[in-house]
């Protein structure tokens, strides 16, 4: 199982499936200072109206976690839309704000990773895993759904809950299989206009605009710099908002960075190959069992592995809800159990009741990973990975995704159906928006403080050699993490990285080089 804690368990790990665009490393321009940055002294003089959190909980698990706790409180802040253009449209975001048990310092903001994770859940979660820390003595814990996600609104949508049921959130990109053409392109473009509301608002929803909210968000808390922690995705728009403020950081900590010195495609090969890594390592522990599904042979257990989830391309499991597990579905719930090791007796078990034509436990796995509820709703977290990434990523032609989707399966030949190249189709290249990332990203930053890298050496998705780059990148510190998981830093499982953690939040201090923590 994933690590848990007391409350309702928010998988901040960014647990995406294969069908999805994994978080990109990016950064953005220098923060404007012209006439048009003069014009949001209004956002930034405004005042956050802190209190009841009941409004604020759009799924299942929100309810539950908010229910959980006694501390949340909960406002709502006002940004642009568009920076260029502040007077026209403003989005609404929301924020949670857990307490500091004694006399606040100020705030540490939080983001949960994805793109598209809950930032009011990471901040109580974060609140609990630290707990026994001097940080939730001395520092506010605040959250924020960054714009398009969860309870923020507009709320990023692209396809209903019941038509979510029957054929999944698959958008085409180089790593699933199936093919599509540009007029499947096109349809999802038109349909996630549609139902959020606004071209507009889409091509704005980009990690830069993100940063500038964030540093709103650093005024209006009443911080002249920002203390942050980033997970997974977090860690980009940590980087990419030091890039743009570095006057204004007092303190950042990235868990489970990326190597910021990749393009968009060299990393999506990396992360994948990552995956395979903790795919290997998973069959390795199975064949070891008398009854493991993929064998006592190491050398046969990827291709049992192929034996069992092929055929489900044309004829997929059954469960007892009457929705049903195809091969994209089952990858990405195999590809969500590899985050942690924890997790890989799930997998395990999931794929062998797929020999016997069922889903039921890969569903659960791929349901709690997207955040769906026991109610059917689901959150938009998926959406939401997708659209911002399209608003981040490197846009490609056919020719290329069908280039990047050989190199994936080559470098993960357990995602590999069996089946061509042949159309794939990169899913962003009918969404509005012009990206205006560049690569490589946080590059020569200059008057920026002491900043924490974590990176864990089993980190499936963000390899541990990106966060040494990372951590070289920006010339601060780097924490080594010796175990098989993604991320650390808020879940309150290792008191060595709490004990690190709080020394540079409280007081600045960095590790000595070399510096080295082990998981159980």
């Amino acid at each position: 199982m994933l690590q848990k804690h007391k409350l309702p368990a928010l998988l901040a790990a960014a647990l995406i499936p294969a069908a999805l665009l994994l978080a990109s490393c990016t950064t953005g321009p220098a923060p404007d200072t012209s006439q048009a940055a003069t014009d949001l002294s209004r956002f930034y003089d405004q005042k956050l109206r802190f209190g009841s959190c009941e409004d604020f909980a759009v799924t299942e698990l929100q309810e539950k976690t908010f229910a959980a706790v006694t501390r949340a409180e909960c406002a709502r802040l006002t940004v642009p839309i568009d920076y260029d253009h502040p007077d026209d449209g403003t989005t609404e975001l929301a924020v949670t704000r857990m307490a500091a048990s004694g006399d606040a310092q100020g705030s540490v903001v939080v983001n949960s990773g994805g793109p598209g994770g809950s930032g009011q859940l990471q901040a109580i979660i974060a609140a609990n895993g630290l707990k026994n820390t001097p940080i939730t003595e001395q520092y506010d814990i605040v959250g924020v759904d960054p714009r398009g996600v969860s309870a923020s609104s507009p709320a990023i949508d692209c396809i209903s809950d019941e038509q979510t049921d029957k054929t999944g959130l698959v958008f085409p990109a180089g790593v699933v299989q199936g093919s599509w053409t540009a007029a499947d392109t096109r349809k999802i473009a038109d349909e996630c206009i549609k139902r959020t509301g606004s071209e507009q608002f889409l091509a704005e929803v980009g990690t830069p605009n993100v940063a500038r909210d964030m540093d709103i968000l650093r005024a209006v808390l009443g911080d002249e710099k920002l203390t942050y922690i980033g997970q997974s995705y977090g860690t980009r728009l940590g980087a990419v908002y030091a890039e743009m403020f570095p006057s204004k950081v007092r303190a950042l900590v990235l868990d489970g960075a990326q190597d910021p010195t990749l393009q968009s495609a060299e990393r999506k090969v990396t992360q994948y190959a990552g995956f395979q890594r903790s795919f290997d390592l998973m069959a390795d522990a199975c064949t070891w069992q008398p009854d493991c599904v993929l064998g006592q042979d190491r050398g046969q257990a990827l291709q049992r592995f192929h034996d069992i989830v092929r055929p489900l391309i044309d004829t997929p499991a059954t469960t007892s809800s009457g929705r049903h597990m195809d091969y994209n579905t089952a990858i990405g719930a195999v590809i969500g159990g590899l985050y942690q090791s924890t997790t890989w007796p799930a997998v395990q078990a999931g794929i062998a009741e797929l020999t016997q034509g069922k889903g039921e436990t890969l569903l659960a796995l791929s349901d709690g990973f997207a955040e769906r509820g026991s109610d059917g709703v689901w959150s938009n977290y998926l959406e939401a990975n997708v659209i911002i990434n399209c608003m981040d990523e490197q846009r490609r032609t056919p020719k290329q995704e069908e280039q990047l989707r050989a190199k994936i399966w080559a470098e993960a030949p357990f995602l590999d159906p069996g089946e061509s190249v042949e159309g794939a189709r990169d899913g962003c290249e009918a969404m509005p928006g012009n990206t205006e990332l560049s690569y490589p990203y946080a590059q020569n930053i200059t008057d920026l403080p002491d900043t924490l890298t974590i990176s864990i050496t089993g980190d499936p998705t963000t390899p541990y050699g990106g966060g040494v780059t990372l951590a070289n990148t920006l010339n601060g510190a780097l924490l080594t993490v010796k175990g098989e998981q993604h991320t650390v830093a808020m879940g309150g499982t290792s008191a060595c990285v709490n004990d690190i953690v709080s020394d540079y939040i409280i007081d600045l201090k960095t590790p000595v080089q070399g510096a080295t923590c082990i998981l159980d």
